[in-house]
């Protein structure tokens, strides 16, 4: 499981002067729930980088005072206009509560339609999945090794291990083979050929 290792300040006092005050310091106000217990924290944009502008799923190993947390974002603020990050929010993780989280589809093998000069379209680049901690995945496998020319996969194919639940409708196309206009074409002018001999 990818992780990214993120350092805080403890936020003393909340609100949006306060924070208003850390932005213009450098820093992003976030906030850690989940559990027992809500903390107010301050973070580097530097920390959370890796964390926030990647299509990847990472943990968040939240260093609170030298008590490392596993957790992962919940969400995020930026300002409309500058796209700068504002607050983030931080789930922390505990064993056996189950969350639900957004992971990548990645494709392994090659199709058979993509060597015929078919495109493969990706519709889906994440799905959601519900799951507990310590059955988490970063990324989700679909293989792509059985898809012909003007093929469909759909999210009943995708296989997870058993203590993890899709949240998708099973119908909702992930991928598919897109003939090419040429392809298409000399599919045509060959049926019409043929037609004729006859």
């Amino acid at each position: 499981m990818n992780s990214v290792a993120v350092s805080t300040q403890k936020r003393e006092e909340v609100g949006s002067r306060v924070a208003k005050i850390a932005r213009q310091e450098g820093l992003i106000p976030a906030v850690i729930y989940g559990g027992k217990t809500t903390d107010h924290v301050l973070v580097s944009p530097k920390e959370v980088k890796n964390l926030i502008y990647t299509s990847d799923f990472k943990i968040a190993k939240v260093d609170l005072g030298g008590q490392v947390v596993d957790c992962i974002v919940k969400d995020t603020q930026f300002h409309p206009v500058s796209d700068e990050l504002l607050h983030i929010d931080f789930l922390r993780l505990t064993e056996g509560t189950p969350v639900k989280v957004e992971v990548p589809v990645r494709f392994v093998g090659t199709s058979p339609g993509v060597k015929l000069g078919g495109k493969l379209i990706q519709q889906m680049r994440k799905l959601k999945i519900k799951t507990t901690p310590e059955n988490l995945i970063d990324e989700i496998k679909v293989d792509i090794s059985h898809l012909d020319l003007g093929q469909v996969l759909r999210v009943k194919s995708v296989k997870v291990g058993e203590n993890i639940e899709v949240l998708a409708n099973t119908s909702i196309p992930i991928a598919n083979i897109e003939i090419p206009r040429a392809l298409k074409s000399a599919a045509a002018a060959e049926a019409k050929a043929g037609g004729k001999k006859k």
